[in-house]
């Protein structure tokens, strides 16, 4: 889907954005967003009131894990300030935006979701009124693992990140977390009773 820059820009200046729900995705390395992501999409194959976000990354992109857009550092800033993305923010040293046209989506009554970062949690909480924010956590050991497997840090960087992440909490009412140290099918279909949910607000929310 593609909206015009000056469309854009008129859901920007009526914040928040309301109609339909944002779904973000967090939680640290390893605990298998991107997995749960793909289960959903999967789940969900030709559900239109669903949007899956392809983000934009200062990073070539890893089939391994997810597919996503690059750019590289000017052209990313180039397209941030020509109002390319509804949301940027920067983690590990890379550069990470969502495209402009998610406004759209939720403003059209879709559901949009979206792997972000834990840290624009509150910038989300005012651009979208409906946000349901789904943790996905593991066990230490199960995200060491995981981060190991991975093979893009090493021992110390990885033991770094997952202090940083233990000091990361989220509360709310808009937060449900979702434990997928297991079964990827169990913790999927926790994040697909989430995704039902979301929906089936977006149907009452077109209604009044």
């Amino acid at each position: 889907m593609m909206v015009s820059a000056l469309i854009e820009r008129e859901l920007a200046d009526s914040l928040p954005i309301r109609n339909g729900v944002f779904v973000a995705v967090v939680g640290p390395s390893g605990a298998g967003k991107d997995t749960l992501i793909g289960y959903a999409k999967a789940r969900f194959a030709g559900e239109t009131r669903l949007e899956f976000v392809r983000r934009v990354i200062t990073r070539p992109s890893d089939t391994a894990s997810e597919d996503h857009d690059t750019l590289a550092d000017a052209a990313f800033a180039e397209a941030e300030a020509d109002g390319a993305f509804s949301l940027c923010w920067d983690a590990h040293g890379l550069r990470y935006g969502l495209p402009a046209d998610v406004d759209w989506a939720v403003a059209n009554g879709h559901v949009a979701v979206a792997n972000v970062s834990r840290s624009v949690i509150p910038a989300l909480r005012e651009r979208y009124a409906n946000l349901a924010v789904v943790e996905i956590t593991a066990t230490p050991e199960i995200l060491a693992e995981r981060l190991a497997a991975r093979g893009r840090e090493s021992r110390g960087e990885v033991l770094a990140r997952l202090a940083r992440s233990a000091n990361v909490k989220l509360t709310g009412p808009d937060v449900t977390s979702i434990d997928n140290s297991g079964d990827k099918e169990i913790a999927g279909e926790r994040f697909a009773e989430v995704l039902r949910k979301a929906m089936a607000f977006s149907d009452l929310s077109d209604m009044i």
